[in-house]
């Protein structure tokens, strides 16, 4: 088993920053892709940002330009530093990895997610 625990979350105004963390602790061989989602209230779980093993990235278009996303293999974390933030950013954000055993076999764990708050 692979537990994800996010930090960092809080109340920010608009146009400012927050820095969310995720580390993985568990039975961990390979960490593959991470990730950060978001649900905000009545809306569907949406892909903020992803980033591979190797470090390649991908964005959602709402937050390309002012979410950063990271990672530290050798720390087993993932890190999302958001800038410029705006009243729509409001959500709880989850972290996700996907884990890799020996024998090749994947699976997508979850975290149980940090809440941010962006005030106008």
């Amino acid at each position: 088993q692979v537990q994800l625990v996010e930090s960092g979350g809080g109340l920010v105004q608009a146009g400012g920053s927050l820095r969310l963390s995720c580390v993985a602790s568990g039975s961990i061989f390979r960490l593959d892709d991470m990730g950060w989602y978001r649900q905000a209230p009545g809306k569907q779980r949406e892909l903020v940002a992803a980033i591979t093993r190797a470090g390649s990235t991908s964005y959602s278009d709402s937050v390309k330009g002012r979410f950063t996303i990271s990672r530290d293999n050798a720390k087993k974390t993932a890190d999302l530093q958001m800038n410029s933030v705006k009243p729509e950013d409001t959500a709880v954000y989850y972290c996700t990895a996907n884990s890799v055993e020996p024998s090749g076999y994947g699976k997508d764990y979850w975290g149980k997610g940090t809440l941010v708050t962006v005030s106008s």
